[in-house]
């Protein structure tokens, strides 16, 4: 029997309703299944009436893994996911939902993946270093951006961006993210970059509040390894962050390296929608977003 991991989030999928339900149909469908938290939680996991195993345990043995949340639940879940080369199927009980495949009330879908009739879509990925005086202190891997931003107080930062061949640009202002395709529709999105398909492979640079009529978006070849320099900080705080997670305090001279990774992130499809559609239903006015 192959092997399926549920992934609930408990703050999003409550009581595990859905992940219940799902456990259900795909039992009844031959397949082994085993429940697993994406993150820590202090809470009794009892209480949730299902037995939880440790997910990195049961991902060495996994076909693939079912995210019950957000798109922020993928993302969490994509880098050990990645190692591991298991592909995740997203069931979206968050806002958006711009990676998930399923929605809670499609759950019957699921039925699909005995006959093997799914595909499964690569997303590149990006490896993030911090070097400073020359030892790599810190490293993270994205499937959507690593940011480098201002603290809370409103003070500009000084930053520089190169690529191997050279400097790119200076940027004063809030910050800058180096995205991927599929962060594209993300914090890029929101910052003034452009939406790229998420299949394509590009390094995508966008400036975040920057001091200058001529803070453009650069969307470079995946080939490019991508360098953000600080400039003196003084007082002031900046901050690394890799796909929303906990920010890492950078200091004057601090570099950021940023390559395309050697893993991808596996999503499962079930359907034929393709990058348009997708992006009609969940983005543009008239879709997702204003259903009431």
């Amino acid at each position: 029997m192959k092997k399926v991991i549920l992934c609930p989030n408990p703050h999003r999928d409550h009581e595990l309703r859905a992940a219940k339900q799902a456990k259900t149909i795909l039992e009844e469908c031959g397949f082994q299944t085993a429940v697993c938290l994406p993150f820590y939680t202090d809470e009794n996991t009892e209480t949730y009436g299902l037995s939880v195993a440790p997910l990195q345990q049961e991902l060495r043995e996994a076909e693939m893994l079912i995210a019950f949340g957000g798109d922020g639940t993928i993302l969490h879940l994509a880098k050990n996911t990645a190692v591991r080369d298991v592909p995740i199927l997203g069931v979206n009980l968050g806002s958006l939902g711009f990676m998930a495949e399923l929605e809670q009330n499609e759950l019957v879908r699921l039925r699909e993946l005995r006959d093997g009739k799914f595909t499964t879509e690569e997303r590149m990925m990006l490896d993030i270093s911090v070097v400073r005086e020359g030892r790599v202190i810190y490293s993270n891997a994205a499937l959507n951006e690593a940011v480098v931003t201002k603290g809370a107080v409103s003070r500009i930062i000084r930053l520089s961006i190169l690529t191997e061949q050279g400097r790119l640009l200076d940027v004063s202002g809030d910050g800058v993210i180096v995205a991927t395709p599929t962060g594209s529709t993300g914090y890029s999105l929101s910052a003034g970059g452009p939406v790229v398909e998420p299949t394509a492979e590009n390094i995508i640079i966008s400036p975040i509040c920057a001091h200058s009529i001529h803070a453009n978006s650069y969307v470079l070849s995946s080939k490019r390894s991508v360098t953000v320099r600080t400039g003196s900080t003084g007082r002031k705080q900046v901050y690394l962050s890799v796909d929303g997670g906990r920010a890492f305090l950078l200091r004057s001279g601090d570099e950021v390296m940023v390559v395309k990774s050697q893993h991808v992130t596996r999503l499962i499809r079930l359907s034929n929608k393709n990058f348009c559609d997708i992006l009609a239903k969940k983005m543009l006015p008239g879709g997702l977003n204003n259903e009431n």
